[in-house]
């Protein structure tokens, strides 16, 4: 999935309503050389993993410790066009998991996010790819230094940790209709 696929298939992406104002942003961004790096402003092409167990109903969510939020694993992309790559190396980085499924051809969800200023870089955009992913639940998890915890969360449970991240109800919403 390098850029020019990226390009194709969000022009084909079926977005939920709510991120229909994301692509016409993503397909800017990427006539950028750079947005694909992290250092690129105001914002750069980051990607996520939206993994679930085999019958759908636990995701695996990192408590991401810069952001202290319950989030789906991913990351930078620094410089990989290919974002399924990117997403399923951050997943193997962040969980220890090793053995993943892609459940679904393409994208699975997109967002445009603010990540705040730290004290070596000013705030700015992520414009997350997320891909559906199943993981094994009976494989060991690994906590990284990125991390404060990590879990398999049912479903039902999403909106206690997440109220407030309407990008991850979206996904445990498309996420039902498959299963």
């Amino acid at each position: 999935m390098n850029r020019e696929f990226l390009i194709a298939a969000l022009k084909n992406y079926h977005a939920f309503a709510e991120e229909e104002i994301f692509i016409p942003k993503f397909l800017d961004l990427l006539l950028h050389r750079d947005a694909y790096q992290r250092d690129h402003l105001p914002g750069h092409i980051t990607g996520s993993a939206w993994i679930v167990d085999t019958s759908g109903n636990f995701v695996l969510l990192t408590h991401h410790a810069k952001l202290n939020k319950w989030l789906q694993p991913g990351g930078h992309a620094d410089g990989d066009e290919n974002i399924l790559n990117v997403a399923l190396r951050e997943a193997r980085e962040e969980t220890g998991l090793s053995d993943f499924k892609l459940l679904e051809n393409g994208i699975f969800d997109i967002d445009i996010h603010t990540i705040p200023a730290r004290k070596e870089f000013p705030q700015h955009l992520h414009y997350d790819v997320r891909f559906l992913i199943e993981g094994d639940k009976e494989q060991s998890l690994l906590v990284t230094r990125e991390s404060h915890a990590l879990a398999w969360i049912p479903m039902h449970q999403l909106v206690h940790l997440t109220e407030e991240n309407a990008s991850i109800l979206r996904m445990a919403n498309k996420l039902s209709r498959l299963f």
